[in-house]
């Protein structure tokens, strides 16, 4: 069950981490059109946005690994070890508010993967 615990919580940081480079990568970007000059300056050579690629596709290759390997039923609810991390991320990276209502909600996420994870 450890490993499942730590598989679990490298893979909430592979996917926490896309996120958070796709909300800056966007911050980088021009407003959208269909120009040539839209796909070259904000997509082509925007470092964040492969940043959050290669971080979702290793999210995603080692979540198909869990999915293989351990029970849907333990493994789902697991994720939101992505919860507490995506909360810390934005406080510290994006210096946004968290107040302490967002807090007990994500305790109680947490507490739930406990129950399950046991």
């Amino acid at each position: 069950m450890i490993r499942l615990i730590l598989l679990s919580l490298i893979q909430s940081v592979l996917m926490c981490g896309a996120q958070s480079f796709f909300k800056v990568a966007a911050s980088h970007m021009q407003p959208f059109s269909w120009t040539w000059t839209f796909f070259r300056d904000s997509l082509f050579t925007n470092w964040w946005l492969l940043a959050a690629g290669f971080c979702g596709i290793a999210g995603m290759i080692e979540w198909m690994y869990m999915l293989k390997n351990y029970p849907f039923s333990i493994v789902y609810p697991l994720s939101s070890i992505s919860y507490l991390l995506g909360m810390f991320i934005a406080i510290i990276f994006f210096k946004e508010t968290v107040v302490w209502q967002q807090w007990v909600g994500v305790f109680l996420i947490l507490a739930g993967c406990g129950l399950i994870a046991r």
